[in-house]
């Protein structure tokens, strides 16, 4: 198995990363929004003939 940063050999200590500094190299990325899902807005998912007062469809 790699380190999913660096790509070296992971280290049982730091499973799944290679070294603390990897380690947090990933939790960094995930408090900045790196790792972020992008979303797609309400007015897109809405049909065009369903008013915004009906329920939606499931």
């Amino acid at each position: 198995m790699n380190c999913p940063v660096c790509g070296r050999a992971v280290v049982a200590a730091y499973k799944p990363f290679c070294s603390r500094r990897c380690a947090d190299v990933d939790l960094a990325r995930w408090l900045n929004g790196s790792y972020a899902i992008p979303v797609a807005d309400e007015e897109d998912d809405m049909s065009s003939d369903a008013s915004p007062d009906e329920p939606r469809p499931h």
